[in-house]
C-alpha cells in the first residue's frame, strides 16, 4: 500500500492508504500539474501544463503538449509505466488531457484523464 494524494487521514483516524494503481495515478497528476521549477531542489520535475491554457488552440500546440507529457513522464515515471498514447484535447473553455500507460509491474493497462481550466 501507498499513501494516497492528497494527504489525509481515513475513517480510522490514520493516514490514508491507496493501491499501487490508484498511488501511479496520482505520481501521475502530480507531474502533470507541476510547473518546473516549483519544487525545492527538483528543478526539472514536473510537466506544467497550465502554461497551456493561454496558448493558441492548433494542431502543433496538441503535438507539443503531448511531447511536453511523455517527456516529463518517462523521466519522473519510466520505471513504473510504459505511456502508451497521450492525447490533448481543447473542450470549450479547458484541455482535457488523457493519457493510456501500462504499469510494468503488474502489466496491467489503466488510463487517466485530467482536465485544466474552468470549461465554462
Amino acid at each position: 500500500m501507498q499513501l494516497d494524494f492528497p494527504y489525509h487521514f481515513d475513517g480510522r483516524e490514520r493516514t490514508a492508504e491507496t493501491s499501487d494503481e490508484e498511488h501511479i495515478r496520482d505520481l501521475i497528476e502530480q507531474i502533470l500539474f507541476t510547473n518546473p521549477g516549483e519544487r525545492v531542489n527538483r528543478p526539472d520535475f514536473g510537466a506544467g501544463i497550465y502554461q497551456l491554457l493561454f496558448a493558441p488552440v492548433s494542431a502543433e500546440q496538441a503535438a507539443t503538449t503531448e511531447f511536453l507529457i511523455r517527456g516529463a513522464l518517462q523521466q519522473h515515471l519510466g520505471q513504473r509505466i510504459a505511456v502508451q498514447e497521450i492525447r490533448a484535447e481543447a473542450v470549450d473553455a479547458a484541455i482535457e488531457i488523457t493519457i493510456v500507460y501500462r504499469l510494468l509491474r503488474s502489466g496491467a493497462d489503466s488510463s487517466a484523464t485530467f482536465r485544466v481550466g474552468d470549461g465554462a
